[in-house]
């Protein structure tokens, strides 16, 4: 028990520290994918932000531009226009455009006119004057001592007419009015000169720090931070204050256009939080498997306990099955021979219906073939006697009446022996209107002994179906004949054919004004009967039969009571493309 018990502490402490390996791992495969992640946001945000500032400054640089070619400062330069207009046009446009200061210079880099009545110095020796005079669009950021305010300057060049830059035009933009599209719920954003300081930003602690140890002036010291690589990305660990991270990813953009480089911390503490989650969902899968894999190994342990003690019961019962297995085989071949009889017995039974069917058209037939007989008799006896009075016109009718009579009796031997035998045929383009004269035909002698009108208005033309001829019949002579005997005592005995088609189908009614139908859920059950028990009448098996042979056509057969009496049965069957409709 005690080596048992070792053992298990051993496997434990083992896994154990595989989950914690493995903890480790995922910990750090799904920060470098966070940092991806938060990387492509971080430059997403600073392009944002880059773009702000320089779409914010663009319209002073376009103003410079613009007002370089106004008539008033050429005019100005010339000696045309008078400084104190000037200097109204600029305060106007000033106060228009939002622009802190606008400047009109002369080539020595003496004012000639402005819009704020500040005293600045001569321009010479200043970056955005100089390259202004060289043609160029000059742009310089500074510190004004004038407005104690950051600007950014933009310097266009005017021309004279003859070509030569005469002067420039200067456009003083305030910072802060451009750091207002910067300011709110955002990533710390900060653009710094090539000497480091930090010149605009949206946090305002940042703003004339400097990373390089450039000292002076409005400048003031960084905030303390230490710079790490991981998984390729540049993190920094910050000690900035409430509105800077604690710990940062840290992405540059060069801003050629404005002459600054943006700058942005992002903060990774969710990207450390989503590791985490993944870790701890790790180990948690991990412990849930591993609690599973003890209990299942705990419960096969004791599942080879019990184990052994069924082995041992299973080797006494043995013997006794097998005794017991030898008696059901005995029993399964005598179920075998009787299942087997039963299927004969059924068959038998089968045929057995269609004989008494048989039975009961018997009459009727025989009265359908001595009629005919009859008749071939007479016109026999009468061409006969044609022959011997030398009329052989007249005994060539009565032949040809012979021969119509004897191919109305092979007809009807025809259906009765396909009625007897089941005949299977295949499936062919067959005339429904001729199917249903047929079936009526055969069953007339029924209906008429039985005292029954019937109400068929055959179409004008045929009506193609596909099916079997001969099966066909037996269909239809099976719902006549069932139509006459549900009418037995009714004084009403009236049977309506009707056919019609819908489309791509054909239906066929038969409907009697009996006493409806009892239950019509079971009407096409084998062996169904509402007819007495024992009686002559039949076994149940016509509509069930009916039903196999309209569902071999690819067609239905139904039943139901009609809403004013008796029932009324609908068989639709697949009717034939470009045939002639009901």
């Amino acid at each position: 028990m005690k080596r048992w018990a070792k053992g298990l502490i051993a496997g434990f402490s083992g896994y154990f520290a595989a989950v914690a390996l493995l903890a480790g791992g995922v910990w750090w495969y799904g920060f470098g994918a966070a940092l991806v992640q938060l990387e492509s946001r971080a430059r997403s945000d600073l392009a944002l932000a880059a773009d702000q500032l320089t779409s914010e400054l663009q319209r002073y640089r376009e103003l410079a531009v613009l007002l370089a070619d106004h008539p008033a400062v050429s005019g100005l330069l010339a000696g045309d226009v008078g400084p104190t207009a000037a200097s109204s046009l600029l305060l106007e446009v000033a106060d228009k455009t939002g622009a802190l200061d606008i400047a009109v210079v002369d080539s020595s880099g003496r004012d000639m006119a402005r819009a704020q009545s500040v005293v600045a110095g001569s321009h010479i020796g200043k970056a955005d004057f100089e390259r202004a005079m060289d043609g160029a669009l000059g742009v310089e950021h500074l510190y004004s001592e004038a407005f104690r305010r950051r600007a950014f300057n933009f310097a266009a060049p005017v021309f004279s007419p003859d070509g030569p830059v005469v002067g420039a035009v200067i456009v003083m933009a305030d910072v802060e009015e451009v750091e207002a599209a910067l300011r709110g719920d955002r990533p710390a954003v900060f653009f710094t000169d090539n000497r480091g300081i930090v010149f605009v930003s949206n946090r305002s602690e940042l703003v004339f720090s400097a990373r390089t140890g450039v000292s002076g002036g409005q400048l003031a010291p960084f905030v303390s931070y230490r710079e790490s690589r991981q998984h390729g990305h540049t993190l920094w660990q910050v000690d900035g204050g409430r509105y800077l991270p604690s710990e940062a990813l840290h992405l540059q953009q060069a801003l050629p256009v404005i002459g600054l480089n943006g700058e942005v911390l992002l903060d990774v503490a969710p990207a450390r939080q989503l590791a985490f989650l993944q870790s701890a969902a790790t180990v948690a899968l991990c412990l849930a498997f591993g609690a599973l894999l003890f209990l299942v190994t705990e419960r096969r342990r004791s599942l080879a306990k019990v184990n052994v003690a069924l082995e041992e019961r299973v080797a006494r019962r043995t013997e006794e099955l097998e005794r017991a297995n030898l008696d059901l085989r005995h029993e399964v071949a005598e179920r075998t021979d009787a299942e087997a009889r039963l299927k004969k017995a059924q068959a038998d039974l089968v045929q057995a219906g269609k004989l008494s069917a048989l039975g009961q058209m018997s009459a009727g037939i025989s009265h359908e073939l001595n009629q005919p007989l009859m008749a071939i008799r007479s016109f026999a006896e009468n061409a006969e006697t044609f022959l011997e009075r030398g009329k052989p016109e007249m005994a060539a009718q009565n032949l040809s009446r012979i021969s119509e009579l004897a191919r109305r009796m092979g007809r009807i031997i025809k259906n009765l022996r396909a009625f007897a035998k089941q005949e299977s045929e295949p499936l062919s383009d067959v005339d429904l209107v001729a199917v249903v004269d047929a079936a009526i035909e055969m069953g007339a002698s029924k209906i008429g002994h039985a005292g029954v009108n019937l109400d068929w208005a055959a179409p004008s033309g045929a009506v193609m179906v596909r099916g079997g001829e001969v099966r066909l019949q037996q269909v239809v002579l099976n719902l006549i004949s069932n139509a006459v005997d549900a009418m037995e005592e009714t004084e009403d005995r009236r049977i309506e054919i009707t056919l019609e088609r819908k489309g791509p189908r054909v239906f066929l009614a038969v409907r009697d004004t009996g006493p409806g139908i009892a239950e019509p859920e079971r009407i096409f059950d084998p062996f169904y009967t509402t007819k007495e028990i024992g009686s002559a009448e039949g076994m149940g098996l016509g509509l069930s039969i009916s039903y196999g042979l309209v569902q071999s056509f690819g067609g239905q057969i139904r039943g139901r009571n009609h809403p004013e009496n008796g029932a009324i049965f609908t068989v639709e069957l697949a009717a034939v493309e470009g045939a002639q409709a009901a």
